[in-house]
């Protein structure tokens, strides 16, 4: 896919979507995560991206919502999707589908909703979604302990970008390398020039080591694993809850992630824990087994009656000898017993192992003294004894791991977006399921809808009367003010808009034409100026004549989607006779409908001047009615469903015929009986 051939997307942006593992991938699947994941690029960028490598894959043009009320209609539906989603992810993914007069796209989408109809959101998957989110990469790894060397510059640029977690150091020859590895734990040595090459110190030769950075660089891996541990295990609850089969071993990845600790720390391994206690417990346990070998001897020294003759005295004394020597004379073996028990509570307090316990045993030398003083250099060196110990250990456990892990990255991958995914198709779901949804069928001329319900009303769903309403070519929809007019227009575009966005729709059936395009000409508020008037018009004049047209906003619109698209246009107008003059709107309106009558548009145009539009007209044109069926209690009561080929009665003439039969006095009835003559 060319990149430069989405539309919206230049070279910055092609350059920032080329770092992508796999941008092609991302794009055809409308990863909006992945996509967002790009240098420069935000969420809502990423939807927009998505939805433009959607049209390029269909050679799909755009331009399907010709007006801004169109473009409103959509974004309401959008928003009842959104709602449904219990993840960001899922809300920006619904954005990357919209109304297309393409066939391709259509069912493309029909394909994939038509199975997100059969979901069930049960409350534990959507429970459990509210902790999944995209993966999370990493970005500020370091590893100070090794570090990499070469003598190539161009194999120090490479390594730069392979394994930016280690530092990588220019080195000329064996000298260089013996002085980085009195700086680092492990130096690794990229050159195969270096190999036999003898030098102090952990130096090892791995030509082929950018090739393998989970054994070089396991943090890298345990620090991915760490980061979305959480999300990690609630994308393996959904797929328990929702009885999905995952692409790897749950209990497997719960196990490690269980070694896996927030910080990319491994933990859970016995041998580590246990040299982790025995260094953090050194000194205490040094100072311990000191208290421990002095108390015993100071009780034998007390309990003992010791008699020195005065030659032996004097003896020691010519000799300078001190209480060391009195020990080693009279004392000998109660030294050597404190000394071990001494040895005895260091090794079990730290519980080291035979090699450790062995240089422990130094730490408390045999020669009497008193105090018992341990021996710093003996305990400086086991405790660099089971730092090295530990580190070799972690390291070893770290590799292990990550090894494990590497294998099934995309694995755990695939998991996470499953449940992404499946927010989206439960989302669909529960909307069909809210608004008694079914999926359309598409024919070849018009819509006709059978219990439609719009859930764009401000009441409850459940309270929104049914609505039956076809047309095929141009009709005039005539109806008692507040009676549902404009809400019958709403309920149209909405079922258009959803339809061509391949979704299901709110109705019982529904069946319509696949269109090109959607005008949509909003009520206005007062009568135009001459400017807007003019634009107006010559909205209407685009689609008699069928070509590009312009927007309620004066902007151009895209002409037709190509790639097998739609032909016909749906143009729904809602009392146009607002725009000028009611002596001028008649004739105006008579006029438009007369040119959109022969041409490619079906249309439904909603005005209070019906009856004088057909006089104006040269032909006789369909009106249907939403028919009021009288008054009660003050307020109407209307049959929402327009009737064919009916032109329906006004408010006024409503009222004038209740007080005309509920009159008592005969002046008055007549009265009212000659007002009514007059409609």
């Amino acid at each position: 896919m060319e990149l430069e051939a989405i539309p919206g997307v230049g070279s910055k942006t092609a350059a920032a979507l080329s770092e992508l593992d796999d941008p092609e991938a991302a794009l055809t699947e409308g990863d909006v995560a992945e996509i967002a994941s790009a240098p420069g690029i935000t969420e809502g960028r990423a939807a927009a991206i998505a939805r433009g490598a959607v049209r390029e894959r269909h050679d799909d043009s755009g331009g399907f919502l010709a007006t801004d009320r169109a473009e409103e209609i959509y974004d309401d539906a959008l928003d009842l999707l959104k709602a449904r989603t219990v993840t960001g992810y899922g809300a920006k993914r619904l954005e990357t589908l919209y109304p297309s007069g393409a066939r391709s796209r259509i069912e493309e989408v029909r394909e994939f909703a038509a199975s997100a109809m059969e979901r069930d959101p049960d409350p534990a998957v959507l429970d459990a979604l509210a902790d999944v989110e995209p993966l999370a990469e990493p970005r500020n790894v370091t590893v100070r302990d090794r570090c990499l060397a070469t003598a190539d510059a161009e194999r120090y640029s490479e390594a730069q970008q392979a394994i930016p977690e280690l530092s990588v150091e220019v080195v000329e020859d064996a000298r260089d390398l013996a002085d980085l590895a009195r700086g680092y734990s492990t130096v690794v040595a990229l050159d195969e020039e270096f190999a036999g090459v003898a030098v102090e110190g952990d130096v090892q030769v791995e030509p082929d080591a950018l090739e393998r950075p989970a054994e070089i660089v396991p943090e890298r891996v345990l620090a991915f694993y760490a980061a979305n541990r959480d999300c990690l295990r609630a994308a393996a609850e959904v797929h328990r809850a929702a009885g999905i089969d995952p692409p790897l071993d749950l209990a497997d990845l719960d196990a490690a992630l269980e070694r896996v600790d927030s910080d990319g720390t491994v933990v859970g391994d016995d041998e580590l824990d246990r040299l982790s206690r025995a260094i953090d417990d050194l000194d205490a346990a040094v100072s311990t087994a000191e208290s421990v070998a002095n108390d015993r001897l100071r009780e034998a020294i007390e309990e003992r009656d010791v008699t020195i003759e005065g030659s032996d005295l004097l003896t020691l004394v010519e000799q300078g000898a001190g209480v060391d020597s009195l020990l080693s004379r009279e004392l000998s073996d109660e030294h050597a017993a404190a000394i071990a028990l001494a040895r005895e509570e260091l090794i079990d307090s730290l519980d080291l192992d035979p090699g450790e316990a062995e240089v422990s045993r130094r730490a408390f030398p045999e020669e009497p003294t008193f105090p018992v003083e341990r021996d710093e250099d003996v305990v400086s060196r086991l405790r660099e004894d089971l730092v090295a110990a530990k580190d070799r250990r972690a390291a070893s456990r770290k590799r292990e791991l990550a090894a494990d892990l590497a294998e099934s990255r995309d694995e755990a991958e695939r998991l996470v977006r499953t449940a992404l995914e499946l927010d989206v198709e439960l989302a669909i779901a529960r909307f069909a399921d809210d608004f008694d949804c079914v999926l359309p069928e598409f024919e070849e001329e018009g819509f006709s809808i059978e219990g439609g319900r719009s859930p764009l009303l401000d009441v409850d769903f459940g309270a929104v009367e049914p609505v039956d309403y076809s047309v095929s070519g141009v009709a005039l929809l005539s109806g008692v003010n507040s009676g549902g007019k404009t809400s019958t227009l709403d309920l149209v575009a909405l079922v258009t808009i959803l339809a061509h966005m391949g979704l299901p729709v709110p109705g019982e059936s529904v069946r319509l034409e696949r269109f090109s395009e959607l005008h949509y000409q909003a009520k206005t508020q007062g009568t135009l100026d001459a400017g807007a008037f003019e634009a107006t018009l010559r909205e209407f004049a685009g689609l008699a004549t069928g070509g590009e047209s312009s927007g309620a906003n004066g902007s151009a619109k895209a002409g037709r989607a190509d790639g097998g698209s739609g032909a016909g246009r749906l143009v729904l107008v809602d009392e146009l006779e607002s725009i000028t003059e009611p002596g001028a709107s008649a004739k105006i309106i008579a006029g438009i409908l007369e040119e959109l009558r022969d041409g490619d548009v079906t249309g439904v145009f909603v005005s209070h001047l019906a009856a004088e539009i057909r006089e104006m007209a040269d032909y006789d044109v369909p009106v249907d009615g939403i028919e009021a069926t009288g008054l009660e209690g003050g307020k109407l009561v209307v049959n929402r469903s327009p009737v064919k080929d009916h032109l329906a009665r006004s408010t006024p003439e409503l009222i004038v015929e209740k007080l005309a039969g509920d009159s008592e006095a005969e002046h008055r009835g007549e009265f009212y009986d000659r007002l009514l003559e007059k409609f």
